[in-house]
């Protein structure tokens, strides 16, 4: 079977903490990405991601896969689907909502959707999430949220509205 389940069963029941927790937490992230931006993220990535599969693992039975969406599927991490479906369940999800090719494990997409109707952001679970891009397994999504979040400043010369001589 791909990995533990339960888990992910416990993330989901407490969904909405793990959500306000989350939101804190990406403060704190936020919060760090100018010294993250100074060491250079290619070389804090090793460490940082080391920490996040620490946490994420035992936690959420994290993937790793770089591109995380548990905030978005209510905290069930959707590649622990074996079909690797990131944007709903299978058409085999079995009657008492387990998985069809492993039938004593719950549907990921049935817990996901228990779990997002217990966040308050949850209605996110509706939107429609981009191919996994396998070139970043492994890789630091928290790296990415502060990449995305607090982008570098652009060059003083290339600021818009500067004056270029």
């Amino acid at each position: 079977m791909v990995g533990s389940w339960r888990p992910r069963l416990f993330a989901v029941r407490h969904a909405a903490a793990a959500e306000r927790f989350y939101a804190g937490f990406e403060r704190v992230l936020l919060a760090l990405a100018p010294l993250a931006r100074r060491v250079g993220y290619d070389r804090a990535e090793g460490t940082v991601a080391l920490v996040e599969r620490a946490v994420k693992g035992p936690l959420f039975d994290c993937r790793m896969c770089g591109q995380c969406v548990l905030s978005s599927t209510g905290m069930s991490c959707p590649m622990n689907c074996p079909k690797a479906l990131r944007n709903g369940p299978c058409g085999g999800v079995r009657q008492d909502g387990t998985c069809e090719v492993y039938p004593d494990m719950p549907c990921v997409w049935v817990q996901a959707w228990e779990g997002s109707r217990r966040m308050a952001d949850g209605d996110r679970i509706a939107e429609a999430q981009p191919p996994v891009d396998h070139r970043l397994k492994g890789t630091s999504s928290w790296l990415r949220v502060m990449r995305a979040k607090r982008p570098e400043p652009a060059p003083e010369g290339a600021r818009k509205g500067a004056a270029t001589g």
